[in-house]
């Protein structure tokens, strides 16, 4: 089932004024909430907000719509334990409407905090036993774990859903989608790329579900798309630039740049045909749904629309009256000509 969801930019609004946008996606349509677990802001002049602390609000003000982190670092700034108990109490706040979305992290986030940034390999490794120990926490049985990065001892979660949580795991390139489909419930992934990044994507995420005896074609595929629905691209472009630059600069995903200070420099080299090409800058509906449809003719079934500005409640309404409808209306639609 196709899901349209959009994502809570911690790095950009105020926990409260963020809280205030969630309950307006569920009121306009939206499916689900992908939302930022960050440290620090890209920039300094951002947000970072404790994102654990800001579901639970959201899922006490919201009823229906479904929400999970977009992603969290199990590996370094959290004990995976912390984050299997944080994951099963925000499950049972919303219940049937969380996911667990885990990445190998940024520097950004993680060796400010925690003074660790080991290779990309090693994080990797941490990352699959963290998620081995999560799931072990999730069954409520006590839990000694004795591997090579974590520990426990009689560990048990007294508090837990009573439906199983979602994991999914994010993958930025191809040769990382294996892991994500020998570890997790699905894939996460960012737009930008040609299309035959994604098809290898999809191949090496199918190999590693086969290898782990789990169907491919029945575990969701998520992608984060940059999108702003104005016709003021000038103040688009400028919004994107002041909290969003850093991410564009993929050193920023590999090297040690651990403060939004540096994010932010390098940054600066971020031009405004950069950010075009990235970002689909439009007031006009068809010209989003053709940029969406992309997406889901890929394979794509879950996708988070992210906006930064320059009014995000004006792109919540809008793309909730003009183009969310749309997009299922054709996916009805295509579902019925193969049937």
């Amino acid at each position: 089932m196709l899901q349209l969801g959009w994502k809570a930019g911690t790095e950009q609004y105020p926990p409260d004024e963020l809280l205030d946008y969630a309950i307006a996606a569920e009121e306009t349509g939206f499916d689900s909430i992908d939302v930022s677990d960050h440290f620090h802001p890209w920039n300094e002049k951002g947000q970072a907000c404790f994102v654990w602390s800001w579901l639970g609000a959201a899922a006490a003000k919201t009823k229906k719509i479904a929400m999970g982190t977009g992603v969290t670092c199990p590996i370094l700034r959290y004990h995976p334990a912390v984050v299997a108990q944080a994951a099963a109490t925000i499950a049972c706040l919303a219940p049937k409407r969380f996911f667990l979305g885990v990445g190998t992290g940024e520097a950004l986030n993680e060796y400010s905090a925690t003074g660790q940034w080991p290779e990309y390999n090693i994080r990797r490794a941490r990352m699959g036993e963290a998620i081995e120990l999560i799931r072990a926490l999730w069954t409520g049985e006590k839990v000694t774990h004795k591997g090579l990065y974590y520990q426990t001892r009689q560990a048990k979660l007294y508090t837990r859903p009573s439906e199983p949580i979602p994991l999914y795991v994010s993958s930025m390139v191809p040769n990382s989608a294996r892991f994500a489909g020998k570890h997790s419930d699905g894939l996460i992934t960012v737009g930008g790329e040609e299309p035959a990044t994604y098809h290898e994507m999809f191949e090496n995420f199918e190999t590693g579900a086969k290898e782990a005896g789990k169907d491919s074609s029945r575990m969701p595929r998520m992608v984060e798309l940059a999108v702003d629905y104005t016709n003021d691209e000038k103040k688009a472009i400028e919004y994107r630039k002041a909290y969003w630059a850093g991410v564009f600069v993929p050193a920023l995903f590999t090297e040690r740049i651990y403060t939004p200070k540096m994010s932010e420099e390098n940054g600066k080299a971020v031009g405004a045909d950069t950010i075009k090409q990235a970002v689909c800058i439009s007031a006009d509906p068809e010209v989003h749904i053709k940029f969406a449809q992309r997406y889901i003719d890929l394979g794509f079934d879950h996708l988070f629309f992210h906006s930064a500005g320059p009014n995000q409640r004006a792109f919540l309404e809008g793309y909730g009256r003009d183009v969310l409808p749309q997009l299922r209306r054709l996916k009805q639609q295509t579902s019925r000509s193969v049937a």
